[in-house]
């Protein structure tokens, strides 16, 4: 009897164990979805009745988010950056893909954990240190030559590079990872029927890598989007999201409308993150 038993608490305890686990994670995002639909201009207790003002409201107090203009050119300007870091990213992460996969040279090994480094380096850090090798560069250039170079203040510029220092790794390692499956007996053939080195990687390896390339841009847009503390150090007036999120929970409190913004963007990132799983399905042929 007790060994019919023991399985079934165990398998009890697990079952319980998962639940806890999920509902611990999305009991916040829960709550933070909930109170933008709150007739209140805090988001608290007790729920005041629903309504879609933080939303879609052109008025004071219940200015909606796609009426607050502070709001939609953060929104902008996250969008820009994330863009363009995603896009670098892919493209430089491919050619490193290549680099560690194909080639062998001295020290390959220790530039391998190179490029790895950034993921474990703190944000604040890379940030602060962008910032200082910037700026001294910046000045030094000026005092020599007398030639501003302005896009190595804090701006648009700066922040890209910022998040492209450690974003890059990612989408690298999610490259490496899918060219290191491939049958190198394609391009042979390929090549044996008189394609060139150009024209088989435009028509067989990059076809096939293009699932992790758009897994890859996809993270990398993401983790771009939502970068807080490197950003905050390389900002200029052009803030993203998540800077004037911060200013305006600092300034003035947490408001529902905050509520409405993280909504949108959880639904935003769960529906990439969707499409991501769904591109990186093994679609090589057979």
């Amino acid at each position: 009897m007790s060994a019919r038993k023991s399985p079934s608490l165990m398998l009890i305890g697990y079952r319980l164990y998962i639940a806890a686990f999920f509902v611990f994670l999305a009991a916040p995002l829960v709550a933070a979805g909930t109170f933008a639909f709150n007739d209140s201009l805090f988001p608290s207790l007790p729920w005041q009745g629903f309504t879609l003002d933080w939303f879609f409201s052109a008025t004071e107090p219940k200015l909606g988010m796609f009426h607050d203009r502070r709001l939609l050119s953060g929104l902008y300007y996250s969008f820009v950056i994330a863009t363009c870091v995603s896009a670098l990213s892919v493209f430089v992460g491919t050619c490193n893909a290549f680099l560690f996969v194909r080639h062998y040279f001295p020290g390959k090994n220790a530039l391998y954990v190179v490029m790895i480094l950034p993921l474990v380096i703190p944000g604040v850090i890379l940030g602060i240190a962008l910032l200082v090798l910037a700026s001294t560069i910046a000045n030094s250039l000026e005092q020599a030559t007398g030639i501003e170079l302005s896009f190595l203040r804090p701006g648009i510029v700066l922040v890209v590079l910022g998040q492209f220092s450690f974003i890059v790794t990612i989408a690298s390692l999610v490259i490496v990872a899918r060219l290191r499956k491939f049958d190198m007996a394609m391009e042979e053939a390929a090549l044996n029927l008189g394609a060139s080195r150009a024209r088989v990687l435009a028509t067989v390896t990059l076809p096939y890598l293009r699932p992790a390339m758009i897994a890859a841009g996809i993270v990398g847009f993401l983790v771009s989007f939502e970068n807080f503390n490197t950003t905050l150090f390389l900002v200029g007036s052009e803030a993203p999201l998540t800077v004037i999120m911060y200013d305006r929970m600092v300034k003035v409190g947490s408001t529902p409308v905050l509520n409405a913004v993280s909504l949108v963007l959880m639904l935003g990132s769960g529906v990439l993150a969707l499409v991501s799983i769904l591109v990186q399905r093994d679609r090589s042929p057979s």
